[in-house]
């Protein structure tokens, strides 16, 4: 603080009079009020706490105010106010009248001339824009996020179309593949639309693989087209390097009524998606019936569901046709090869299939086989239709996964019930099936829940924020995925690699019987009390192996591997057992080596944190111990996006430690820095 600074009531009066020539605003601000205020003392009118109310026509603390930093530093700060369309620039400085401490704020309106020069006024403007991306974008396919529907778009009035587009099967695709596939779904899907949509149109990322799409100024028969045209084309879009995945959409849309917010049309919108979704890869409508465009959800409950009669006579297709047209869409195909290119269009748009045997060229019993190949004949039944019904080509076509067979010629009533008893046992079992799928999810989230709950005791017990354990996991998951890619030496099925991720948090769990002297102990630790933290690989897998009613379950079986042998190192030189190569357990290897880098790169009570780059020269030279080559491989392939996900993941910077203060002596062996890291 400079003694000009320093000053009488008087001399300050005199101070504010001059600077009120320049300043739109000049008040003085007492010390000790704003002390108060942020503190949250009590007071019994809130503009006698801060008289920043009235002026700025607020209704609560300013997160980032100036005045209150400037008297804790006993400095200056500036930044920029708007209050609705005007800009003021805000200067608060401290000063000390008669002894006591107050800050003098000034104020000034800014227009556009007084505001910066072209290319400051860009700049400012760009980083306004960075900013706005940061809180509006989503940052894995870079459209507007839920927050911006809820602070922009959901109160909105205008005439538009809305509608709600979600991803068919995507937990399975999760599930069975992996988040990165998930995440490449995702990326892909928005590709897609982006490229049938206009630069007026907004897409937003409204849940996890649900997407919220906002179309003005657009006819409303145009809007329907629109959402066909998007559903076809991410229908016929191959996920990179996941050609066996099949997308699709199930999209309901909605044209907002007069004075009707986006927010209660979404509302509309969402309704008629469940409907579509009952069937999948389908898009539903308010414009199907009705001048004015309002249909209830009730009507769509009757919404035509596609057969595709494959027959190569035109008279049996009349027939079909005739009896079955009044109640479901109908799509005709006189071959094989026809009946394939419409399920490749279609897919599980097709409610079922009437399949001829005998046709020329590609049979029946062919196009059977290719329905197999590619998984359809799961999501859409078959019924056969043939005057052949000799046992041998019942058997055979049943054997190919036919629903049921019907003999010519037609009974029109047989042929009408078992069409619509397949189609609603078929919609049955989807339901079912979607049911079994969440009630599974929440099931592993609750046990995942459960296991981290306890994890984060045994992290809090050791001094740490909690971060160890999701950095575990998350480095578990990612080498998981990496090695699976990179060799078939293991055989760990997408579940195995679950449980092992999920095991993972419990690897420390042995900590709880070990000292808190020694767990929290600042410095490196003697050799009386490292063989002391070692038993906690021993204590944690007795805690496991005495749990008698679950010590056939897997999870818990994978938790003993990994409590017991994450100390274990490849060349046989780790503990408590002095298992060599192979013999360590690859679930025990993958977190040994996740637990390390983790170790290095965080801050303890005893350590600071070591920089991405150290840490990884540290592993791949072994100054940590030896490890499987396979997995630094894989560990070296997957830092990029370590580093990444880590930062999004953690609540500190691990990485503004200056490198001197974090090197310690160089080529130390492996047991000392496990002493000093305390892993």
């Amino acid at each position: 603080m400079n003694s000009q600074d320093k000053m009488t009531m008087a001399q300050a009066q005199e101070k504010m009079a001059c600077l009120k020539e320049v300043f739109t605003v000049v008040r003085l601000l007492d010390g000790q009020q704003l002390l108060d205020r942020a503190a949250g003392k009590p007071v019994e009118v809130i503009s006698d706490m801060c008289p920043c109310y009235s002026f700025w026509e607020k209704d609560s603390f300013c997160d980032n105010c100036t005045s209150i930093l400037a008297l804790r530093e006993k400095t200056q700060k500036v930044k920029m106010e708007f209050l609705e369309y005007e800009r003021f620039q805000v200067i608060s400085r401290y000063v000390e009248i008669d002894g006591k401490p107050y800050v003098m704020e000034m104020l000034k309106q800014l227009d556009e001339s007084s505001l910066l020069d072209p290319i400051g006024y860009e700049k400012i403007i760009n980083k306004f824009a960075l900013y706005s991306d940061k809180l509006y974008k989503d940052a894995l396919t870079g459209v507007y996020n839920r927050r911006y529907f809820e602070d922009e778009v959901k109160n909105q009035t205008e005439s538009v179309g809305v509608a709600v587009i979600d991803l068919d099967d995507f937990k399975l695709y999760n599930d069975s593949y992996g988040h990165n596939a998930g995440d490449k779904v995702l990326i892909t899907v928005v590709g897609t639309i982006k490229r049938c949509i206009r630069k007026s149109d907004t897409l937003i990322r409204y849940g996890g693989d649900e997407f919220l799409l906002i179309l003005p100024d657009m006819k409303r028969k145009t809007f329907t087209q629109k959402l066909k045209e998007i559903q076809k084309q991410i229908n016929a879009t191959a996920v990179p390097g996941y050609s066996i995945l099949q997308l699709s959409v199930s999209i309901g849309g909605v044209v907002t009524q007069s004075g009707e917010s986006i927010e209660h049309a979404i509302g509309r919108a969402d309704k008629l998606m469940y409907l579509a979704k009952t069937e999948k890869n389908m898009v539903v409508t308010d414009l199907d019936e009705a001048s004015s465009g309002i249909v209830s959800v009730d009507a769509h409950e009757k919404i035509k569901q596609t057969i595709l009669i494959v027959d190569d006579s035109w008279m049996n297709l009349e027939i079909l046709t005739a009896i079955l047209s009044d109640d479901y869409r109908i799509l005709e195909a006189s071959s094989g090869e026809e009946c394939i290119h419409a399920l490749n269009q279609y897919g599980t748009g097709i409610s079922l299939v009437l399949l001829d045997i005998v046709m020329p060229g590609m049979n029946g019993f062919e196009v059977l086989t290719f329905m197999n190949q590619k998984e359809w004949i799961k999501d859409i039944p078959v019924i056969m239709i043939s005057s052949e019904d000799s046992e041998s080509y019942i058997c055979r076509a049943y054997e190919l996964g036919v629903s049921d067979y019907i003999s010519r010629p037609f009974d029109s009533r047989i042929v009408y019930r078992r069409v619509s008893n397949t189609i609603r046992l078929y919609a049955k079992q989807r339901r079912l099936s979607r049911l079994v799928a969440d009630q599974i999810h929440d099931k592993e989230k609750n046990n995942r829940m459960m296991v981290s709950i306890l994890s984060q005791i045994v992290e809090f017990r050791n001094g740490e924020s909690g971060l160890h354990v999701i950095h575990i996991n998350l480095l578990t998951r990612l080498l998981l995925e990496q090695l699976m890619k990179k060799t078939d030496q293991y055989s760990l099925s997408w579940s195995d690699q679950y449980l092992i991720t999920t095991a993972s948090a419990l690897h420390d769990i042995g900590k709880i019987g070990i000292a808190e002297s020694i767990l929290n102990k600042p410095g490196r630790l003697t050799d009386e009390e490292y063989e002391i933290m070692k038993t906690h690989t021993l204590i944690g897998a007795d805690m496991l192996k005495s749990l008698d009613m679950y010590k056939d379950e897997k999870l818990v079986k994978l938790a003993y591997e990994i409590c017991r042998w994450h100390h274990e190192r490849y060349d046989g030189k780790g503990y408590p057992d002095g298992l060599k190569g192979e013999e360590i357990p690859i679930s025990a290897q993958v977190v040994s080596l996740a637990d390390v880098y983790d170790a290095l790169i965080s801050k303890r009570v005893y350590k600071k944190a070591y920089s991405h780059e150290k840490a990884m020269d540290m592993i791949l030279h072994g100054e940590c111990g030896v490890f499987n080559p396979i997995l630094l491989e894989c560990l070296v392939e997957i830092q990029d996006k370590l580093k990444e996900e880590i930062q999004v993941k953690s609540t500190s910077d691990f990485y503004k430690v200056e490198e001197a203060e974090n090197i310690r002596e160089a080529n130390v062996q492996y047991k000392n820095i496990e002493k000093d890291i305390r892993i």
